[in-house]
């Protein structure tokens, strides 16, 4: 596929993803009408910080961190491997958009776990016993990253770049009126009030499940997936699949935990990228219902929403 294609995506987020001008808006501020839980009383929740993040609570994540804790969570970002007695000190753990350290600086194949075995392993047996995770990985190489940790719970997370090929655009919207925002408790929420009828993310990737999962958000016919050698260098050899069908986000229960997953992380930040200070993730308009799409994932994995 031409790169000229591509002009517009590379234009709201080459920099961000790519460069060091991307930053946390840290204006952004969204209501709360009904708080979850008193002022730092809530569940405690884990940042992950130990695994290359690009996104971080002190920094792309700032946004994230800040709505939870005005909705009560305890919120701490954990710069510690994953072992179950690490594990037994959160209620939620937050990975988003881990790396191996072999991509840190390098965005091109191979693309190794982030995590080694007996880390997935400790994860996957403390949400068996009852802990909640929220699992977050954009778009190559950062599938790649999460792949083995993903697998474990039946998500088959995609190496590639989502693409709509019909817009020619990086950002997809999610409506309850097509039903690509699909019917479930995260999307209603506790109140008329927290009901979300649309969500937007920004690009990211596309995955599948083998596990019986609720979806959330599912792509639109005419999606592809890009899976290109390096990050951002396409041409009309690049591989690539159809994405129709796949999901963007998920929710499903795995043992006595729960799991919510999604293929796009910026949706859940507010950023500011470039000279001009161009706006990415919940602070963008169209997004206005990113703000309690996130609080209303963070109550089901809390379990104040029921099936």
């Amino acid at each position: 596929m031409p790169r000229a294609l591509f002009a517009g995506i590379l234009l709201l987020l080459v920099v961000g993803e790519t460069g060091a001008q991307q930053v946390a808006d840290t204006m952004f501020a969204p209501e709360i009408t009904a708080p979850a839980f008193q002022s730092g009383r809530g569940p405690t929740v884990f940042v992950d910080e130990a695994h290359h993040n690009f996104h971080t609570a002190g920094g792309r994540y700032l946004a994230f961190a800040r709505l939870l804790r005005r909705d009560g969570y305890v919120v701490e970002p954990s710069a510690r491997q994953f072992t179950p007695e690490m594990l037994r000190e959160a209620d939620v753990l937050v990975i988003s958009n881990a790396l191996a350290e072999r991509n840190v600086e390098d965005w091109s194949l191979p693309t190794p776990s982030a995590f080694d075995e007996d880390e997935i392993i400790a994860v996957r047996d403390w949400v068996s016993e009852g802990g909640s995770l929220l699992l977050i990985a954009d778009h190559m190489p950062i599938p790649g990253a999460a792949e083995k940790l993903a697998a474990a719970f039946g998500l088959l997370f995609i190496n590639g770049f989502a693409f709509d090929s019909a817009q020619q655009t990086g950002t997809f919207v999610f409506r309850r009126s097509d039903e690509s925002l699909a019917d479930h408790p995260i999307i209603d929420g506790r109140s008329p009030a927290e009901r979300v009828d649309s969500v937007v993310s920004f690009m990211g990737q596309a995955f599948r499940a083998v596990a019986t999962v609720e979806p959330l958000m599912v792509v639109a016919p005419g999606t592809v997936l890009l899976m290109p050698e390096v990050a951002w260098e396409f041409s009309e050899k690049t591989p690539r699949l159809s994405a129709a069908g796949m999901f963007q986000g998920v929710a499903l229960h795995f043992g006595r935990g729960r799991v919510a997953a999604f293929g796009e992380a910026a949706m859940f930040s507010a950023q500011v990228a470039g000279p001009e200070e161009s706006k990415m993730g919940m602070n963008r308009p169209e997004a206005a219902q990113n703000p309690q799409f996130l609080l209303n994932v963070m109550h089901w994995l809390s379990g104040l929403l029921e099936d």
